[in-house]
């Protein structure tokens, strides 16, 4: 086993104990610490359930209606021109609002076109250059009590505009055109 793995392995569990002796060492109640921390978890859980069932309801009607499929195909003939597959676009779509179906849409495009095609290459690269952003504002702010998201929501979705558009870039450039 390398370095690495065994630095891997050992890591996490050397954190745990570290941060338990620290506590010891400061006179803090670890136990009672964490049992409150789990209260207080399950409670944000529960509180933000209304803003991440709206969240799931707008995806699946937009899905549904077949909006997203309309979209695309009015852009194709753009994506097409500037060597973009219009595969991705449902991916780029999805990722600022949900991470797990973005994980399933790149499982889904590195099934059918390969891990080493331009589209798998594109859809691992777009996974790991963007966020969850509408997915972490409903959660984060919900928990907060925070209704109006404004400036933060313009930012990340600018943030996800843009890791999308370099993604492109990059995996074009290293990898080459995929039309």
């Amino acid at each position: 086993m390398g370095l690495v793995s065994t630095i891997s392995i050992w890591i996490l569990p050397c954190l745990i104990g570290f941060v338990l002796l620290y506590a010891t060492f400061k006179r803090v109640s670890t136990y009672e610490e964490f049992v409150e921390g789990g209260k207080e978890g399950f409670s944000i859980a529960v509180s933000i359930i209304p803003y991440l069932v709206g969240m799931l309801v707008a995806i699946t009607v937009f899905r549904a209606s077949g909006a997203l499929a309309f979209m695309i195909d009015s852009i194709k003939p753009f994506l097409t021109a500037i060597g973009v597959p219009s595969e991705i676009v449902p991916l780029a779509l999805i990722r600022p609002i949900s991470g797990t179906g973005a994980l399933a849409m790149t499982t889904d495009l590195i099934s059918t076109y390969g891990p080493d095609s331009f589209i798998g290459r594109l859809a691992s690269t777009m996974q790991g250059s963007t966020d969850t952003t509408l997915y972490i504002l409903t959660v984060y702010f919900g928990a907060v009590g925070i209704k109006r998201m404004g400036d933060a929501l313009k930012v990340g979705l600018l943030a996800d505009l843009v890791g999308i558009i370099v993604a492109i870039i990059v995996v074009t450039i290293v990898f080459g055109s995929s039309v």
